[in-house]
């Protein structure tokens, strides 16, 4: 394997390191290359963590030569999105008053991913406090789209997308509170997981500081975005805790025959619409049970008095008879900085945040790229607690419209 290749994923490198191919430390030092190069252009990253990195990356060598490998993601160099406290290496939430904070402690996913042996690379970049979907407002400057710095490349989650397109680590912890993370993984064209409201302990955000409002409390789940679906199960395995013979990678390799709705009743524009045709084309091919459905979308305004009880129903009045509903991650195309730069909320949420409201599980695929040649999301929504089916689906599109792309930088 070659360990500078940015194409490489998260199951490939993890069985290099398994085979003793290929070594921790040479996974970190090609990826701290690629930050130093890349980093100027793309600014994903607030904090690079890159002595510590090196310090953990001799450690996991040096066990792993011993025999004591700890599992799949041991000695894989990943980035955790700056919202979420790390011991000892400041965690800002890109907000000018946060530059100094030092937590003292783990937040709770980060502590079982790097139980697992896996590597904090950095601390991406991001919107502001989480409080954009455009990636462009932040302490430390804005994140570029890496296959064009013309364009945004979505947010809160901006950093982590712009790192993960571009081989700057092999995946990201993130948050999605409204789409945070599926709709920066649209733009850069990777793959943005959330799974049901609570899957992932999301504890040991901004720990300390004034607690959100209970709007974000209930909206926010934690995210993971990486290059491809199986990497995602990956990640699940880890932070979910699921056994080695019950795995989410079990789960996306599945042979389940599923019910799929194609979302009739949202409205998207005309320059993503030849890449969404495709996409959906393939999926009429793959032996599932194809029909039209609408999209439970919501309208925040209403607030969240109802929140419990709309998602102790939305099974029985959204998925009674299909399994997983299928639309675009965006309304529109990826939006020019020149219009976006003036409201932190540019990019639309329409299509992502109903998912958020009524705690179902997400994830955002590549499908293909616009006219411009920037990517486009295909979005699967599956019922409460069915991640296996989003993660099944997701892993037949990713096979059947064969994105396999990395954005020309580097």
């Amino acid at each position: 394997m070659n360990a500078s290749s940015s194409s490489a994923t998260l199951n490939g490198a993890c069985e290099s390191i398994r085979r003793r191919e290929i070594s921790p430390v040479e996974l970190v030092n090609s990826c701290l290359e690629r930050i130093e190069r890349l980093q100027p252009r793309l600014n994903a990253f607030i904090t690079v963590a890159a002595q510590s990195a090196l310090d953990s990356a001799k450690a996991a060598e040096r066990d792993i030569q011993q025999g004591r490998w700890l599992g799949p993601l041991h000695g894989i160099p990943i980035a955790i999105k700056d919202f979420y406290d790390t011991a000892g290496l400041r965690t800002t939430a890109a907000f000018e008053h946060f530059t100094n904070r030092v937590p003292k402690k783990d937040a709770v996913a980060v502590e079982a991913l790097k139980q697992a042996g896996a590597i904090v690379i950095g601390k991406t970049n991001m919107h502001k406090l989480g409080m954009g979907t455009t990636g462009l407002d932040s302490a430390f400057g804005p994140v570029k789209n890496p296959w064009n710095a013309d364009y945004i490349p979505g947010g809160s989650s901006s950093g982590s997308a712009a790192a993960v397109a571009t081989g700057l680590c092999y995946a990201t912890l993130d948050t999605d509170a409204i789409g945070s993370c599926r709709l920066p993984a649209a733009c850069c064209g990777v793959v943005g997981f959330k799974g049901s409201y609570g899957l992932i302990d999301i504890r040991g955000i901004l720990e300390g500081e004034q607690p959100p409002d209970d709007t974000i409390r209930w909206l926010a789940h934690a995210g993971i975005t990486t290059r491809s679906v199986l990497d995602t199960a990956l990640m699940l395995d880890v932070l979910t805790g699921k056994r080695a013979q019950e795995t989410w990678r079990g789960a996306a390799t599945g042979s389940r025959r599923l019910r799929i709705g194609i979302v009739d009743n949202a409205s998207t524009s005309a320059d993503i619409k030849k890449p969404l045709d495709q996409a959906l084309g393939a999926i009429g091919r793959l032996g599932h049970a194809v029909s039209k459905a609408a999209a439970p979308l919501t309208d925040f305004r209403k607030g969240i008095a109802n929140i419990e009880r709309d998602r102790s129903t939305i099974g029985d009045r959204a998925f009674t008879n299909i399994d997983v509903l299928v639309l675009p991650t965006t309304p529109t195309a990826t939006l020019a900085v020149k219009d976006a730069v003036h409201s932190a909320q540019a990019l639309s949420a329409e299509l992502t945040m109903f998912a958020n409201y009524y705690g179902l599980p997400a994830v955002s695929v590549p499908c293909g790229f616009d006219s411009r040649g920037l990517p486009v999301g295909l979005q699967i929504v599956g019922k409460p607690d069915d991640e296996a089916a989003v993660l099944q689906l997701a892993y037949q599109v990713e096979e059947a419209v064969g994105f396999g792309e990395h954005p020309p930088i580097g």
